[in-house]
């Protein structure tokens, strides 16, 4: 299974991460560790998580994903075989949210025992704190990294110029850096990524894990029309997607999908792995069957003039223009 470079973190991926937040949700334990044996079988190592799943679950407090992982890797003596991402940062009630020095400390702790392992190999921050400053959130990980009980860190959720500020806080301080991006971005939504995130990631030579990797759903095919939107819990939040853009992209997919013998689901997702800037999408599945659709994912090679044919699908109006600007500059 190829391996690529996350950051300069020291860290290696195979090109498709899997995405915890349905462990304890979707997908129950037994259900979650198959998914995770299927997973880590096919040659993938990359599983991320994050304290706050699933905390919207009716008496959840959070933390369940972290537990399911944590029991698969005590049951299965997995540790050493996955590269294990978490996150801090979100609102899990209580006053439980944020990126201040103590909080970090006291869910970092948390996260360890529901994981059951002394060290987390890539820890996120899972939102820009703005009433705490940059410097008590990098200062408090660099203690976490020197203690080792951090390998490397990240950023989700982070506006270029916050993301851009922390890089020289970091390198003026010498305190570990933010060294994985993830943000939101798939073949649709382009535009938070493209205008000033992917130049910093890129300048900055981070790696880059994609959440939202199939647009909720919305590029796998599944969803034809709004009156598709029914057929899952999140439908109902692509009742926008279905714009001239939106039903242009799910053409393209599905002439490319049967051009190439793919699914929509992995076209768009081997779409994301062949971006220079990209180093992997991160995608879920609660069943066997659409976790092997994922994995076939990383196996479909798309040429550059069906790459061309799927930018251009999908380029939105403001992007398009803003490109333009910089042609004629």
């Amino acid at each position: 299974m190829e391996q690529r470079e996350l950051g300069k973190s020291g860290l290696r991926i195979a090109p498709l991460v899997f995405g915890g937040n349905v462990f304890g949700w979707t997908a129950d334990e037994r259900t979650s560790f198959d998914l995770l044996d299927r997973f880590v079988d096919a040659g993938l190592n990359a599983i991320d998580t994050a304290d706050v799943y699933s905390v919207w679950v009716d008496g959840h407090q959070g933390g369940e994903s972290e537990a399911i992982i944590g029991r698969w890797m005590k049951a299965r003596g997995e540790r050493n075989r996955v590269v294990l991402a978490t996150k801090v940062g979100m609102d899990m009630g209580g006053g439980r949210t944020g990126l201040k020095a103590a909080w970090i400390a006291e869910e970092v702790e948390a996260s360890l025992r529901r994981l059951q392992t002394d060290h987390i190999d890539l820890y996120f921050a899972h939102q820009d704190d703005l009433d705490t400053p940059l410097e008590e959130t990098l200062e408090a990980f660099a203690r976490l990294v020197q203690a080792g009980k951090v390998r490397a860190i990240g950023a989700s959720n982070y506006e270029a110029p916050r993301l851009a500020e922390a890089l020289e806080l970091s390198a003026k301080n010498r305190w570990p850096r933010y060294e994985v991006l993830q943000p939101h971005y798939n073949l649709y939504d382009r535009m938070a990524y493209e205008v000033a995130l992917e130049e910093v990631a890129t300048e900055a030579g981070l790696g880059v894990v994609t959440y939202y990797s199939l647009a909720r759903g919305f590029l796998t095919g599944k969803y034809r029309s709004e009156a598709d939107l029914s057929k899952s819990v999140r439908g109902q939040a692509l009742a926008s997607n279905f714009e001239e853009r939106g039903l242009r992209v799910l053409a393209a997919l599905d002439e490319v999908a049967a051009e190439t013998g793919g699914s929509p689901a992995q076209v768009a997702l081997a779409w994301l792995m062949a971006r220079p800037s990209i180093t992997a999408p991160i995608a879920s599945a609660t069943s066997l069957a659409q976790l092997d659709e994922l994995i076939g994912a990383v196996h479909l090679r798309l040429g550059a003039d069906v790459l061309e044919r799927l930018d251009h699908a999908s380029m939105p109006k403001l992007l398009e223009e803003s490109e333009r600007i910089i042609v004629n500059e």
